[in-house]
């Protein structure tokens, strides 16, 4: 098996997008990056570190994404290097797609799923 990262992102659910910028930004000392408003979606990337290791993620205002005090709203996107068989295992696990595989430009490709526990995570691919 290819030597990988399965975790890939993060997204964690914000109503107030300047408010969480603003605490984020305070509690760990660093700066978040503001991303242009695209299909409804803003976003605030924190910094990826240069050597490209590890896992980064954004905060995200949107519609479908809500915040939760009675459990995980953070959204996971797992890497796979076989993501389009990856997805279509997806209803063979007895789960449902949420959003099927969708364009995001240069970083590849993203689709939603329902894990069997009612958890929303998403499958990420550079290819």
């Amino acid at each position: 098996m290819e030597d990988y990262n399965p975790v890939g992102w993060f997204e964690i659910p914000v109503v107030d997008l300047d408010r969480a910028e603003t605490f984020y930004e305070t509690l760990l000392g660093i700066a978040l990056i503001r991303q242009p408003e695209k299909d409804g979606m803003t976003m605030s990337w924190f910094p990826m570190h240069e050597s490209g290791k590890g896992t980064s993620g954004s905060l995200v205002k949107h519609d479908m994404y809500t915040p939760s005090q009675n459990g995980a709203g953070v959204i996971i996107y797992f890497t796979t290097p076989d993501f389009d068989n990856a997805l279509a295992r997806v209803e063979e696990a007895g789960c449902k797609i949420i959003f099927p595989k969708k364009d995001i430009g240069e970083h590849g490709y993203i689709a939603g799923v329902e894990d069997t526990e009612g958890n929303h995570i998403a499958l990420h691919t550079r290819k």
